[in-house]
This record gives structure tokens, C-alpha cells and sequence, in this order.
């Protein structure tokens, strides 16, 4: 059996065994008679109980990658969507512009991954959800975000609540 042949039998090995029994996936779309789907996970965020963000990614098929030759990639489009599903209990997450990942999946054999970040917005007391890709280079714009408004929810702080925002964010009417 010569190289070729036996690196599409590990990747078609990896690529089935990756899609087996991810116990946070709570739905599959099929989109073409490929067999290309797009699936949706339930995300809990590990930081704040009370959260569940539903993410949609694309998953190409066994028939897309040798039609299209890009035998280790996925494609980095997804959307998110977060919501509370009960009381929100926020324990020590980070309060940094940059926020805290919460979520990350590889979309390639080795440099892209499809995460979801956390952010916490003081000056509006939100938390934002983006969902975006990270590729080694050429970083990519595909990205969605979801905003969990704090204002009105029943809100603990396990490490007590940070120090109010002292100016609202401004908005330009002009």
C-alpha cells in the first residue's frame, strides 16, 4: 500500500473517531447529499453557572474532503448563541479586556481551533460570548457573539461582586 493511500485511511480513521459520541452535541443538520452537517454543542461556561451558549459549526464529510482535497480542515464559520438557564452564579473569572476562553475545538489537524472567549463589559455590567477561530496565520474574521445583560438576573458573585463601573460606555448620537 504506497504513503497516499494509507494517510487517507488515518485521516478518514481520525476524522470518524473525532465525531463519535461528543456528549455536549445536541443536534445535526445535514445540509447536502455529501453528508456534510452542521452540528450544535451545548456549551455550559465553566465560570458562570447559569449559562449554556449553543454553537453551530460546519463539519464536512468523508465525500467533501476528497472532492475538495482538503483532507484536515474545516471551515471556520460558526454562530453562537448564550443564554441563562437558571440563576447565574459567577465564580473567579477573569475581569481583563481580553476575557478567559471557555471553549475550544480544533477544526484542523494541527493550527485552527474554533473557540468561544469571555468577556466581562463593567461599564455595561454584561458578559459577552464571542465565538471566533484562531488560525497560526492569516486570522480569520468569521465571528459571532451573544451578550448575557447582568442587569435584572438574579446574580451572585462567589468572590464578591467587582467595584461598579464608574462611567457608562458612551454612545455617539451624531
Amino acid at each position: 500500500m504506497n504513503r497516499l493511500a494509507a494517510l487517507a485511511i488515518a485521516a478518514f480513521a481520525a476524522v470518524s473517531l473525532a465525531a463519535c459520541g461528543d456528549s455536549r452535541q445536541v443536534g445535526s443538520v445535514g445540509v447536502d447529499w455529501t453528508g456534510n452537517d452542521i452540528a450544535i454543542d451545548a456549551v455550559a461556561d465553566p465560570g458562570v453557572n447559569g449559562v449554556v451558549c449553543h454553537l453551530a459549526y460546519f463539519n464536512r464529510s468523508f465525500i467533501d474532503r476528497i472532492s475538495q482535497g482538503n483532507w484536515f480542515e474545516d471551515p471556520s464559520y460558526s454562530a453562537l448563541d448564550c443564554s441563562v438557564v437558571g440563576p447565574l452564579t459567577i465564580g473567579n473569572i477573569s475581569l481583563r479586556p481580553g476575557g478567559e476562553e471557555i471553549f475550544r475545538e480544533g477544526r484542523s489537524l494541527i493550527w485552527k481551533s474554533l473557540r468561544v472567549t469571555r468577556i466581562y463589559d463593567a461599564a455595561n455590567n454584561s458578559l459577552i460570548y464571542l465565538g471566533h477561530a484562531r488560525e497560526l496565520q492569516q486570522g480569520s474574521g468569521k465571528m459571532s457573539l451573544s451578550v448575557i445583560p447582568l442587569a435584572g438576573e438574579q446574580v451572585t458573585w462567589t468572590n464578591g461582586a467587582p467595584t461598579p463601573a464608574t462611567t457608562p460606555a458612551t454612545v455617539n448620537t451624531q
